[in-house]
């Protein structure tokens, strides 16, 4: 009688703990009674039926890393359904462009289970599909693009592939928030020919901005110029009506002043002209003098500007 009720108690005590469950936060527990679903278990303490209810597991998607540093994939049989943001590292996976280069593509998915029912009923496998739908919707859209657009559309390719994928895992109760393109590489000779052909393109850039700089040079330097010769004939025009006016204003003194001596003015100034080229003829030729056959006319003018500056 002992012994059965030392049964009977453990029975019971065991019934107990299978039967308390204690949920975390953020977690969800689907309990299906008799194979049918019976309700969700949220956070806190709840108390079931071992025999009769039993919790939904769910395949996970884990990411590990090793103790050289190498990441690998691990998927474990949950009964817990995490409904926190979750990270998808897919690994990396050849697709090719609209120009027919094959690239390597490294992804990250942000996801979050939205609706615990959907994710457990409507997909047998959620981590695997959400995978090969990832991998498949990516194919398609680099597959529009070719390669020098999808090197610098990241966030086009990203925001495309976030819509996509959002509206396709709905029915599963996901909601996709974010996806990003880590990693986008070329084939090696592509590489190096997108590389010389940035370099011409730098080259040719510093080409046109050296020709460029010294055209400007030029031009300013023609401006200066122009502008130097501006400056300079005005002020030689400036200078000569000066002159001009002072000539003016000579000969109209001159004119006076022979007016009242009654000498022709244009025989004065003959005899100035005459008087200063001789001077120049004498200051140029140290022995030989040349006399103008107009002596007598010279000797007039002489005695006239004598009498002028009598008078």
């Amino acid at each position: 009688m002992t012994i059965l009720v030392i049964i009977i108690a453990l029975f019971v005590l065991i019934l107990i703990s299978k039967g308390l469950v204690v949920v975390k936060q953020a977690e969800v527990i689907i309990i299906e009674r008799l194979g049918k679903y019976n309700r969700t278990l949220e956070s806190g303490l709840h108390i079931i039926w071992p025999i009769v209810d039993k919790p939904r597991s769910i395949n996970w998607r884990f990411v590990k890393t090793d103790y050289q540093g190498n990441k690998f994939i691990q998927i474990k049989t949950e009964n817990r359904i995490d409904l926190r943001e979750t990270v998808y590292d897919f690994p990396r996976q050849n697709v090719i462009t609209s120009d027919n280069v094959s690239i390597e593509i490294d992804a990250l998915l942000y996801f979050q289970v939205t609706d615990p029912i959907k994710a457990v009923y409507e997909i047998t496998n959620l981590p695997h599909a959400i995978e090969k739908l990832t991998q498949t919707t990516l194919r398609n859209v680099i597959g529009e693009l070719e390669l020098d657009k999808t090197l610098t559309s990241r966030d086009t390719i990203n925001a495309k592939l976030r819509d996509i994928l959002d509206e396709a895992t709905d029915k599963w109760g996901v909601k996709v928030n974010r996806v990003e393109l880590q990693d986008i590489n070329p084939p090696q000779e592509i590489k190096i020919a997108m590389e010389k052909q940035m370099r011409a393109e730098r080259d040719r850039r510093a080409k046109i901005l050296e020709a460029e700089g010294e055209k400007r040079s030029q031009i300013l330097v023609a401006e200066g110029d122009r502008e130097a010769k501006i400056t300079r004939a005005d002020g030689e025009a400036k200078a000569k009506i000066k002159v001009a006016e002072a000539e003016a204003k000579a000969i109209k003194a001159v004119s006076s002043a022979v007016e009242v001596t009654g000498t022709d003015p244009a025989q004065y100034l003959l005899a100035v002209k005459y008087i200063q080229a001789f001077n120049e003829i004498v200051q140029n030729n140290d022995k030989t003098v040349v006399i103008p056959y107009e002596a007598s006319s010279l000797l007039g003018s002489v005695k006239a500007i004598e009498k002028i500056l009598k008078g």
